[in-house]
Formats: C-alpha cells, sequence, structure tokens
C-alpha cells in the first residue's frame, strides 16, 4: 500500500482531486458507538484505522446537519452544527483531524438545490 502522505503536506495539494480514492459514509449507518441504534462521530474515530487501511485517501460525509430528515438528512435546518444524533461540533471536528493525521482528507456535499 501506498505511503500516507504527512497532513501538513496533502493539505496543500491543490489537485488532490485527480488522484483521489474516495469511500463515501453515512454518519448515520456507518457505526453506532453508544448502541442507541444511530451511527455517530464517535463511532466514525473509532473505525478511521479501518477505513485507512482501505486504500483509500478521500472521506465524503453525507450530510450530517440538523434536519428534520424528511429527506434523508438534505432538508438541512442549520448548516453550521452537528445532528444531535451524531454528535456534537467537537465529535466533528475531532473526526476531522484523527482523519487528518491518517493521511485521509475529509469532504462533504452541499446541495444547492435542496436549500430555501
Amino acid at each position: 500500500m501506498a505511503k500516507k502522505p504527512k497532513a501538513a503536506t496533502f493539505i496543500k495539494d491543490p489537485l488532490w482531486y485527480k488522484d483521489a480514492v474516495i469511500y463515501q459514509v453515512h454518519v448515520k449507518s456507518f457505526f453506532d458507538s453508544n448502541n442507541d441504534g444511530i451511527g455517530d462521530f464517535p463511532g466514525l474515530i473509532a473505525k478511521l484505522d479501518y477505513i485507512a487501511d482501505l486504500g483509500v485517501n478521500t472521506i465524503w460525509l453525507l450530510p450530517f446537519y440538523p434536519s428534520p430528515r424528511r429527506d434523508d438528512g438534505y432538508d438541512i435546518a442549520e448548516y453550521r452544527g452537528v445532528h444531535s444524533d451524531y454528535g456534537t461540533m467537537a465529535d466533528a471536528k475531532r473526526f476531522i483531524s484523527e482523519a487528518h493525521k491518517r493521511g485521509l482528507r475529509v469532504i462533504t456535499e452541499l446541495v444547492i438545490n435542496h436549500t430555501s
């Protein structure tokens, strides 16, 4: 397997997407850390080594924002928050930090046509 780049260098590459190997993750269904039946950021953090071992270099998070969830989370109510079922903003920031330590980029999607 290719050696993972250090966080300080891989963030600066403007052409990173050309060689991206992307793993798409829906937080709510990936790994549940507290046995409430819903995946969460602490669960994702617990499985980051597994994800990194798959050989991917980018994690694409599906919507994790506060939402009434009538449209699988795409009906976002607050773009600057984290749905309470998935953890806290601190959990999300820790997930990103831990992913970067493993040489993994984190992207999320913004579906403008679901915005009002």
